[in-house]
């Protein structure tokens, strides 16, 4: 499957998203992905695969926000090897062929 994963040592946390994905995560039953961890807001930001080689991320108005490699953003087009912070979770991204 061509696409993203996005992975976290602790907790131990692997999202994957297909290429055309659009996926919301957040500590909420209504996110798309769930995480259960400290500073996560009930659905904290959007995962969009576009393509095999663009993952963008958008933060929802989480009340602690998204940083990508100790840069807060408000959106960001995420590559491999970058580090994704949601809440207190690091996520390496890293792409499926």
């Amino acid at each position: 499957m061509t696409g993203w994963t996005l992975e976290s040592a602790d907790p131990a946390v692997t999202l994957r998203l297909p290429v055309g994905a659009s996926k919301t995560v957040g500590r909420a039953a209504e996110a798309d992905f769930i995480l259960e961890a400290p500073l996560v807001s009930r659905v904290h930001c959007r995962l969009t695969a576009k393509s095999a080689d663009q993952l963008h991320v958008e933060d929802l108005g989480s009340t602690n926000g998204i940083i990508v490699n100790g840069q807060r953003v408000d959106r960001t087009t995420l590559k491999a090897g970058d580090t994704l912070m949601i809440g207190r979770v690091a996520l390496t991204i890293a792409q499926q062929t």
